[in-house]
């Protein structure tokens, strides 16, 4: 039986090894220890009956428009025993504690995200995350990912709503 919790700061290591095991083939993307010490509490672990975490997944806060579900992964021999379904619906309790009305995710397993309520988007419905990650991520132009949400698709964020300034001199070539 395997059970969801709150990541705490001794699970970093776990969590590490278990992104890491994804990220060689570039599955998910690569963390750092340091950033995973920063971002424990954005992190949700899996256990099984003996207090193993075997899976992860984190919640990525944009605003009460927009939550990103990101780092899902369970150990290959957790799959197919609902760990990866029970990180998701946890995950998807924090964005409704925090009343946030979108969850989006990017994937290369889509089926697996249908099943559980989620639909396919455009990127350029979710422009807080596009800005802010996929900019800097080396596939950007040829990303094979597919965007995902569940809830209502932001009509008005943060990004959208950024008033990009006039430069003060008129630059000429």
């Amino acid at each position: 039986m395997v059970h969801t919790r709150n990541a705490i700061l001794p699970d970093v290591e776990q969590i590490h090894a278990i992104i890491r095991a994804y990220s060689g083939n570039g599955t998910l993307l690569p963390r750092t220890l340091a950033e995973l010490r920063e971002n424990v509490r954005d992190f949700v672990v899996a256990e099984d009956d003996h207090g193993k975490i075997v899976g992860c997944g984190a919640l990525h806060l944009y605003g009460m428009h927009l939550a990103e579900i990101r780092s899902i992964a369970v150990t290959p021999s957790t799959k197919g025993l609902g760990a990866g379904r029970k990180l998701v619906e946890a995950l998807l309790q924090e964005a409704a504690r925090h009343e946030v009305t979108c969850v989006c995710l990017f994937t290369r397993i889509p089926e697996f995200f249908a099943h559980m309520g989620f639909s396919i988007a455009r990127r350029d419905d979710l422009p807080d995350k596009i800005y802010k990650d996929c900019v800097h991520c080396p596939a950007f132009n040829a990303c094979d990912e597919i965007a995902m949400y569940r809830g209502e698709i932001p009509k008005h964020n943060g990004v959208r709503d950024l008033q990009i300034p006039k430069p003060l001199v008129k630059l000429t070539v």
